[in-house]
């Protein structure tokens, strides 16, 4: 039984865990010794996990004149052997192509499945649980309610109570950015009867702290985000895993939060909206994260994969003034400490 093993119980309680960039060369080729420097990043500020082959470390790594998906997946294992962390493959496609994926995360150690129904935009809800089944023989699952303006779908109440269903599912990334769509989810978790055997992540980057300070309460259960899978938390990580624990350090029953956090909320959600650049619907939101990176100097610079992807005007700009404007969330002191080791 999964319930049985270290990374389980890790993961049902909740942590920190980066959706991993893709470090490449100004070739665009893969920069092995960058990749494998930002892995050991995430490991020694204290995430929990990692999630490779995710919307973060670029979907077109599956293309085959790419051909990076196992590659990726395989140097981000082998760098984090012997780690305590948890392996997150993103698995995406229709049924055969997310079957193949699965076995090849499993193949590599990975223990859960991020799984995105993208490529059901139009289909029925039979028809994507139906898929879901088929990948869960392969893999436990993570569900991914992805925000439609980068290329998810809205679901229905009903459509994730009769998910939360599935005995492969264990966890659920929570990224519609969009209040009724998360309340319609969690409902469904709770009525489904599997909400104790389900953790649920925020990937509401509009949302986190919220996200994760406040409980939800339902037809006599109540139900909490235990951590986060984010891109966001692909940069500046140190802080997010310190909000992190000092957000789970919170009681259960306080009456009163403080407005401290209220902040906080105000001033994630901005550095947010300058590194995912959603003044310009999200265009350099991949960009961003490599250029907050590339200053850091873990990564060569801030290419991806496709060369029509990159800053946005202003974005930059807007990067620039959020570091300088909460200079306590930001790591690059911590950073500028362990980069060598991490790249050697």
């Amino acid at each position: 039984m999964e319930s049985s093993k270290a990374w389980y119980r890790k993961f049902r309680d909740g942590t920190v865990i980066p959706a991993h960039p893709l470090a490449l060369t100004a070739e665009r080729k893969l920069d092995e010794r960058g990749q494998r420097g930002l892995s050991r990043y995430y490991a020694a500020v204290g995430a929990g996990g990692i999630a490779v082959g995710v919307h973060t470390t670029q979907f077109a790594i599956r293309e085959p004149s790419i051909g990076l998906y196992e590659p990726v997946l395989a140097l981000a294992a082998d760098t984090l052997a012997g780690r305590d962390m948890i392996l997150i493959a993103g698995v995406c496609g229709r049924t055969q192509q997310a079957v193949r994926e699965a076995e090849t995360a499993r193949k590599h150690g990975y223990q859960i499945a991020l799984l995105s129904l993208a490529a059901y935009r139009d289909a029925s809800d039979e028809e994507v649980l139906a898929h879901v089944h088929t990948v869960g023989d392969v893999m436990p699952l993570m569900g991914f309610y992805l925000q439609p303006a980068v290329g998810g779908r809205m679901f229905s109440y009903s459509f994730w109570r009769r998910f939360a269903e599935i005995e492969s599912v264990i966890g659920i990334k929570v990224a519609p950015f969009n209040r009724y769509a998360t309340l319609d989810l969690l409902r469904g978790v709770i009525d489904s009867g599997r909400a104790d055997a389900i953790a649920l992540y925020t990937g509401n980057d509009d949302h986190i702290v919220l996200d994760l300070l406040s409980p939800f309460h339902h037809a006599g259960k109540t139900v909490h985000f235990r951590g986060g899978l984010l891109g966001h938390w692909a940069v500046w990580t140190l802080g997010a895993v310190r909000l992190h624990r000092e957000l789970r350090s919170q009681p259960d029953s306080a009456t009163l939060v403080d407005s401290s956090w209220l902040v906080r909320s105000a001033e994630v959600t901005d550095m947010n909206a300058a590194v995912f650049d959603v003044v310009n619907g999200f265009h350099g939101c991949i960009a961003g994260i490599h250029e907050v990176l590339r200053r850091q100097g873990l990564m060569q610079g801030r290419w991806c994969l496709n060369p029509n992807e990159d800053l946005s005007q202003g974005q930059s700009e807007e990067i620039d003034r959020v570091i300088a404007a909460y200079p306590h969330l930001i790591d690059d002191d911590f950073i500028d400490q362990h980069r060598d080791e991490w790249l050697s």
